[in-house]
This record gives C-alpha cells, sequence and structure tokens, in this order.
C-alpha cells in the first residue's frame, strides 16, 4: 500500500478528483494549505498599500492506494493537476505499513 500526497493549485481540484475517481480511487483527504517553493510569492497591491505575500493558497490531497494502482494515481494527477506554469505542486509517495478500519476493523487492503 502506498501514501500518495499532492500538492495542488485549488482551482484543479475538481478536475484532479473526477480523474481519481474515474481509475477506481474512492476517497481522499483535502486539506487547505499555504506554502511556497520556486514560486518564491508575490506582491499585491490592495488599497493603495503594498504587501508581500509569501505563502501562496494551496491544496493537499492525500490519497492511500493498492501499490499496483500508485503509479496510475501519481500519472493522473500529474496530467490533470499541471497548467505548464510555476507553481503547479508536488506529489510524494511514501509505503504504508499497516491500515485499520475504525468502524470495522478491517486491515490493510480491505481497509481502503
Amino acid at each position: 500500500m502506498k501514501l500518495v500526497v499532492a500538492i495542488i493549485k485549488p482551482f484543479k481540484l475538481d478536475e484532479v478528483r473526477q480523474a481519481l475517481t474515474a481509475i477506481g480511487v474512492h476517497g481522499m483527504t483535502v486539506t487547505e494549505v499555504k506554502g511556497y517553493g520556486r514560486q518564491k510569492g508575490h506582491t499585491e497591491i490592495y488599497r493603495g498599500a503594498e504587501y508581500v505575500v509569501n505563502f501562496l493558497p494551496k491544496l493537499r490531497i492525500e490519497i492511500a492506494v493498492d501499490t499496483d494502482l500508485a503509479e496510475k494515481a501519481v500519472a493522473v494527477i500529474t496530467q490533470h493537476a499541471r497548467t505548464g506554469q510555476i507553481g503547479d505542486g508536488k506529489i510524494f509517495v511514501t509505503p504504508i505499513d499497516h491500515a485499520l478500519r475504525i468502524r470495522t476493523g478491517e486491515t490493510d487492503r480491505d481497509a481502503l
């Protein structure tokens, strides 16, 4: 089992969610986050005053998938989250040692 964590632009969420559902991903956790990478933030003018925005709004998507579905999920996220501009995001894949569904007590693959 793998945990796929993707940091994407907020307006890409619906497109990514629909594409993941189409390949058989049945659940995800989405968190609103702020951060920066090479994009380094930007400057905005509000009511005549200039403000530096160091942390940009992003979404963090977490999905737990079977190992053989992980590469396909990464490819789908990459395809549907890409705009071709700086700040499209990152994807991290880590192993899951153990999973448990609290309600039923199912473990590992059955818990996904």
